[in-house]
């Protein structure tokens, strides 16, 4: 494993995690995880350099070791991904989105970033007032300088455990100081959620949309939207609870995908 610093297109320092050689699959993380705690992508991120890929996890702009200051917006996001694509090999790369990391992915191949396909983990995607709406409360608290708001905000329609259970949690320090970074998440899905996935995309890129076997409301749903709305995408159930992946068996798909859209590389 090589940990690195890379420099993005906006200035910005984003500190990334590299295991092995061949073609590039990056991870790309939802609002809470960063790489300390991330188990989880980290794990799945071994096993698949162990299977000849070069793979990537990052800290998202503003967390993590990826400190950065003022509005981290999406364009910030964007440039990071493009920044890391580039130290995974350049790419073309599979981009791993979990969560809202999943629109963040879709707006980087969107915007050129090299793409050779997408993974999408549980995407978020909702119906346009509804995003708008949120994100607005989100950014009325950030305005405000209120980020443990913004961070309640954020997760408000996540389950009431979980949202109970928050401040107990050993992240939850950090997950209300990297508030400012949850500007560009909202950025991403209202921009997910302003037309057609296909339209928006602008590109043939193959997709995998991918929920777990127990998961949360509305989750399904969104798979569906980006298998009906993308060509050729897939909507698939994979083993995994409540917006985690089992790593065995994500590994094989990934895996399996990686190289079905990279087959001279591979």
């Amino acid at each position: 494993m090589t940990t690195l610093e890379v420099q993005t297109a906006h200035g910005d320092t984003v500190v990334l995690d590299r295991y092995g050689s061949g073609p590039a699959v990056v991870f790309i993380a939802g609002a809470g995880p960063h790489r300390e705690i991330d188990e989880e992508t980290t794990r799945t991120e071994q096993a698949l350099a162990e299977r000849g890929f070069t793979t990537t996890v990052h800290d998202r702009v503003g967390r993590g070791d990826s400190v950065a200051s003022g509005d981290v917006t999406l364009e910030r996001e964007l440039a990071a991904v493009a920044a890391v694509v580039e130290a995974a090999g350049g790419g073309p790369a599979v981009l791993v989105g979990h969560s809202s990391g999943c629109s963040v992915g879709l707006a980087a191949a969107a915007r050129g970033v090299p793409t050779a396909g997408l993974v999408l983990w549980e995407a978020p995607l909702a119906e346009l007032p509804a995003v708008r709406s949120w994100v607005a409360d989100v950014t009325d608290r950030l305005d405000a300088g209120d980020l443990a708001g913004a961070a309640a905000e954020y997760v408000r329609d996540m389950p009431a455990e979980f949202r109970e259970g928050l401040a107990d949690m050993p992240f939850h320090d950090r997950f209300v100081a990297q508030a400012p970074a949850y500007r560009a998440y909202g950025e991403s899905l209202v921009w997910a959620a302003s037309g057609r996935l296909g339209d928006l995309l602008g590109r043939a890129v193959p997709v995998l949309a991918l929920v777990g076997e127990q998961t949360l409301p509305g989750m399904p749903e969104a798979a569906a939207r980006v298998a009906r709305e993308v060509p050729g995408a897939v909507s698939e159930v994979l083993a995994g609870a409540w917006h985690s992946w089992d790593v065995p068996a994500a590994v094989d798909r990934f895996a399996a995908f990686a190289r079905a859209v990279q087959p001279a590389r591979v």
